[in-house]
């Protein structure tokens, strides 16, 4: 009876032990390794919640993470959900829905057009909809329609009178497979519904998107977009490893950032992160579009590190370089991810880091006081210790990119309104490069902050939210800029202000002064306005206008345009 007694004790251990690994494994069947956009606003919410010292984590200097490690933030802020103020916690229960699957594995709160959910409502305000979707122990899977459907104006003095609206249609798959590989597709298709040769022109030069899409200019309708990538990842969250097509945002900055940013888009990537503790670290070697005054380039191709530093809940740093290169489609020596850039640039046999274009970059950021950020960064496109503080032509290998922000949640005691003030300078062919096939830019737009070289700019940005799902930003600008090229008496160009992010070639013509050149400063006002009447269905509105004085020629330009455009991402 004594060895029964005992047998049935081991079978109960073994049975609650079966049970905790049971447990474990369920955990981490559901971990969502694919990546969240940068664009979507959750990062802004962890952003305050950093801030507002409810999460410690999280890092906005490089984005985007995992749906995984978004619901890991997303679980930490609802136990201390009774710290948030109500709107918040309307925001925090949309999250909760829209991560649902994220943080408690199961498919309750998703309605499927199609599958085995017995809601069939179209849209359904208190679930996350999809046109798909599926989940087990194994797999995950998630489709997705989109449509936007937009219609855009201009007039003013120099963008002149346009009209055009153009439609848009798409599809999305995401999911995770054995909780260690992420996939992720998106697709889409645009044509013009209406407007001229001139409104095409209108809507490229306006929208990053379509400055991508050269067939949108050569055949006047359509345009096509996509991004897509597989990303392995270890069940601790220490290694991932992403190969494919993602938007990446490094850097402290509020408003705009210096090191990598959303002013271009998406390349393709080869991508590795490291996590331990409060150490983290990116590297990633890229396939960019070139092109060098009118000429195509092959192969165009840019690779970074970052390294991010957390010496405390209220402090962190980061240090960032990067290399564009021209040379070949492989830079062995460059994909090496333990490796410092320029020096690897310098052991190929180049004598000289003027061959390829490598930026330094550090940034800090500061949050001792609630609600409160406090942003410093410098970029270093190049230097030369020897020069620095020279005043004659040699010191024209030193150019540099500095910012400094503040960012302040809940500003003046308001719950729903966020403000940011942020100031930009950058030297004079900072981000451009002599032999103009190797500026730090992706179809001819800046991989870095929108502001041109020889440039400064204060801006101001007020975020409102009337409620949960109807925001109202307003964005000044006020930018000083020195531009234009000096000629010989038949028209040759034989020097450079260095204010042209695609033309660093004659950089030593003259000694680099900042703002020297054709002086143009330029105040811009943007609004924006986002309603979401039901989950998933938005109605995006955006107004700018831009003042333009031209000092050089005495003259103002008045420039507006309009944005309205309906968008499902169902």
């Amino acid at each position: 009876m004594k060895k029964i007694s005992q047998n049935k004790n081991k079978l109960k251990k073994i049975k609650i032990i079966f049970l905790l690994l049971l447990s474990c494994v369920s955990i981490n069947a559901y971990s969502q390794i694919e990546m969240t956009a940068p664009s979507h606003p959750v990062y802004d919410f962890l952003r305050k919640m950093q801030l507002n010292g409810i999460i410690s984590n999280y890092n906005p200097a490089n984005i985007p993470i995992s749906r995984g490690k978004i619901a890991l933030y997303l679980k930490k802020i609802i136990e201390n959900e009774k710290n948030l103020n109500s709107l918040d916690k309307k925001f925090l229960n949309d999250y909760k829905v829209e991560f649902f699957y994220d943080i408690n594995g199961t498919l309750e709160k998703s309605n499927s057009l199609f599958g085995d959910t017995p809601d069939k409502s179209l849209f359904k305000d208190s679930k996350q909809n999809y046109i798909y979707s599926f989940a087990d122990s194994n797999a995950s899977l998630f489709a997705d329609g989109t449509f936007r459907l937009s219609q855009r104006s201009s007039t003013g003095d120099s963008i002149g009178s346009n009209s055009i609206a153009l439609g848009e249609v798409g599809f999305r798959l995401r999911g995770s497979l054995f909780n260690s590989i992420g996939y992720y597709l998106r697709v889409s298709n645009g044509q013009k519904l209406s407007g001229s040769a001139k409104d095409v022109m209108f809507a490229y030069q306006t929208d990053p998107v379509l400055r991508a899409n050269t067939k949108f200019v050569y055949e006047q309708k359509n345009f096509d977009t996509f991004e897509g990538y597989l990303r392995y990842q270890t069940s601790k969250d220490w290694l991932a490893l992403t190969i494919g097509r993602e938007s990446i945002y490094q850097g402290f900055g509020y408003i705009d950032r210096l090191f990598l940013s959303n002013n271009t888009v998406p390349y393709d990537v080869i991508k590795l992160d490291i996590a331990y503790k409060s150490l983290s670290y990116s590297y990633f070697y890229g396939f960019l579009k070139g092109d060098s005054l009118g000429h195509e380039i092959n192969w165009k191709n840019i690779a970074t590190h970052r390294l991010d530093i957390k010496f405390s809940d209220k402090f962190k740093a980061g240090f960032f370089e990067s290399i564009v290169t021209t040379n070949n489609p492989f830079s062995l020596n460059l994909i090496n991810p333990v490796s410092f850039l320029i020096s690897a640039d310098l052991n190929t046999g180049v004598s000289s880091t003027a061959v390829n274009n490598s930026l330094l970059g550090l940034d800090l950021e500061l949050n001792t006081f609630k609600n409160i950020g406090l942003q410093a960064s410098l970029l270093v496109d190049d230097i030369d210790i020897g020069t620095l503080f020279k005043s004659d032509i040699s010191s024209n290998d030193n150019k540099f990119g500095y910012q400094a922000g503040a960012k302040w949640y809940e500003a003046f005691n308001i719950p729903n309104v966020d403000l940011s003030l942020e100031y930009t300078r950058l030297d004079p062919f900072v981000y451009s490069h002599r032999d103009n096939k190797n500026g730090y830019t992706n179809w001819n737009m800046s991989l870095g902050h929108n502001l041109a070289p020889n440039s400064d700019e204060i801006a101001t940005k007020l975020n409102l939210n009337l409620t949960n799902r109807i925001n109202l930003q307003f964005l000044f600008q006020y930018q000083r800029s020195g531009e234009g090229f000096t000629y010989d008496s038949q028209g040759n160009v034989i020097g450079n202000y260095g204010g042209d992010i695609n033309r660093g070639d004659l950089d030593k013509v003259f000694t680099n002064k900042f703002l020297q050149g054709n002086r143009v400063n330029r105040s811009i006002i943007t609004v924006f306005a986002t309603l979401q009447p039901v989950r998933q269905l938005f109605l995006d509105f955006k107004y700018q206008f831009k003042n333009t004085d031209v000092m050089y020629l005495n003259k103002t330009f008045k420039d507006s345009y309009y944005w309205a455009t309906l968008r499902i991402d169902y």
